[in-house]
């Protein structure tokens, strides 16, 4: 296509996200990973926005197995109908935890004991488990994990710096649910959300070894000037030190990455080609500020349009990854993907083109939403200044003023985020 207009690439653009989102939902991939029935339990353990769907696909498979049964953690609302049958589904808040998502965990716990080398773990993890499965250290409260999850938030630390300070704060967290589990065979599977799709910060790696210390988190605390005392001492107990690489307790792990990023790139990417638009994925694991992120891209889309280079046009740039965004001051409703989306507008308000950016599970940040999409017409059509939305944090109030968010519910699954910009 080549006389695109802005519904045109907004509808071009929309239909790609989907494409991305449904390559991202991990249902269909799950039987071939799963092993026969063991001679003692299964017992189903999981957490995140892709749980309900995931723990569906393992109750279907094992329809015949007798002995099947566990628990499930998801975000508030997304629990599904109908119900899962063998396999209980609680639902907690996210990304700042509750009481309910603490109530949960305990729950999911109190089925690890007994386990023996008969049985078989089929833990589910996917993005938001971070925060819907919590267990704080014996020491700490909920409210303390609340407050360094606000802490966090507003801080601009990268996932892998969270992770470190909740893998080291948990007893579920940095290998401890797979420890519990032992001695039972433990399958992990994992829908990654991560750079890198490691899957000791996958979730914070609750079945996984963590190669980063206490004194790795107590860094991450300073870096960040982070103030938080009861954080600092509970760091300073011998409890706080995560399950390591070559624990005998993890000898019976096995993983597999179901979902990532890049897989829904590829499938963006591969829609793209089919209606005759060349897609280059520059990557799926870009961090850092996402205004900044924003005008990085805008850069290179600038030296698209100038100079035919490093791509020829008509070309879609696709990204992934998680930005962060620093809160300094009061904030109005914003979110990593549409502070992204504004800010690359206004750089970038001068070339022809249109941008999409959205979080694959449907929720951006401060509101339901997934993202925004459109181009640099959408700058004039909110009736107010777009640099001071993004200064407020308040792009999506922005975007829904012009009329341009994406709103697609909860999606089942979280690889992160995605952006394509449509350069014609």
């Amino acid at each position: 296509m080549t006389d695109w207009t802005d519904a045109s690439a907004a509808e071009f653009l929309r239909h790609l996200f989907t494409q991305a989102v449904e390559a991202s939902k991990p249902e269909a991939r799950i039987a071939p990973l799963l092993p026969p029935p063991p001679e003692g339990r299964i017992l189903v353990l999981g957490a995140g926005k892709a749980a309900v769907g995931m723990a569906r696909a393992v109750e279907a498979h094992y329809a015949d197995a007798p002995r099947l049964s566990g628990l499930v953690i998801t975000r508030h609302g997304q629990g599904e109908e109908p119900a899962l049958g063998r396999i209980a589904v609680r639902e907690a808040a996210h990304p700042v935890p509750d009481a309910a998502g603490l109530a949960a965990t305990e729950e999911l716990l109190a089925l690890t004991r007994g386990l023996g080398p008969e049985d078989l773990v089929i833990a589910l993890i996917s993005g938001g488990a971070s925060a819907l499965m919590v267990a704080p250290l014996a020491g700490l409260t909920l409210a303390d994990k609340v407050e360094l999850n606000r802490a966090l938030l507003a801080s601009g630390a990268t996932i892998s710096e969270m992770n470190c300070l909740r893998r080291h704060l948990s007893r579920v967290k940095g290998g401890r649910l797979a420890a519990a589990c032992a001695p039972a065979r433990v399958l992990a599977l994992l829908v990654s959300d991560v750079p890198g799709d490691d899957p000791a910060v996958i979730a914070s790696g609750p079945c996984h070894g963590d190669a980063t210390t206490v004194a790795d988190a107590q860094a991450v605390l300073g870096r960040l000037g982070l103030d938080l005392p009861r954080i600092a001492a509970a760091l300073a107990s011998p409890e706080a030190e995560s399950v390591k690489p070559g624990d005998p307790r993890l000898a019976r792990v096995e993983s597999h990455i179901v979902c990532s990023p890049q897989m829904a790139l590829e499938a963006a990417a591969e829609a793209a080609r089919a209606a005759g638009v060349t897609a280059h994925i520059l990557g799926d694991a870009l961090e850092g500020e996402a205004r900044e992120a924003g005008r990085l891209m805008a850069g290179i889309a600038r030296q698209v349009v100038l100079r035919d280079q490093p791509f020829a046009r008509p070309c879609l740039l696709l990204s992934g990854g998680e930005t962060t965004v620093s809160i300094r001051g009061p904030a109005g409703v914003g979110g990593r993907n549409v502070e992204f989306l504004l800010a690359y507008l206004l750089a970038a308000r001068d070339l022809p083109g249109w941008a999409l950016a959205a979080d694959t599970d449907g929720v951006d940040g401060g509101a339901e939403v997934a993202g925004a999409v459109g181009g640099a017409a959408l700058l004039h059509a909110a009736g107010r200044d777009p640099a001071e939305a993004l200064a407020g944090h308040d792009a999506h109030s922005f975007f829904a003023a012009a009329g341009a968010q994406l709103v697609t519910g909860p999606t089942g699954t979280n690889v992160n985020d995605f952006r394509a910009i449509l350069l014609p």
